[in-house]
């Protein structure tokens, strides 16, 4: 297993972290309702996928 000889400085290791970002979510418009989902998803809204009803919401 790879040890590091010697301690990662502060501004090495800050510019290394720096490169951790959040992404923001990528959604798509349902075609029945038009909400926003995720793709490949069922639609939380209607219950569709694919153009067809798969789960019931009341």
């Amino acid at each position: 297993m790879a040890v590091p000889k010697r301690r990662m400085s502060r501004s090495n290791t800050r510019s290394r972290r720096a490169q951790w970002k959040a992404h923001r979510v990528p959604t798509v418009s349902c075609p029945q309702c038009r909400e926003p989902k995720l793709p490949h998803a069922v639609c939380q809204v209607c219950g569709t996928y694919n153009g067809r009803q798969v789960i019931e919401l009341s």
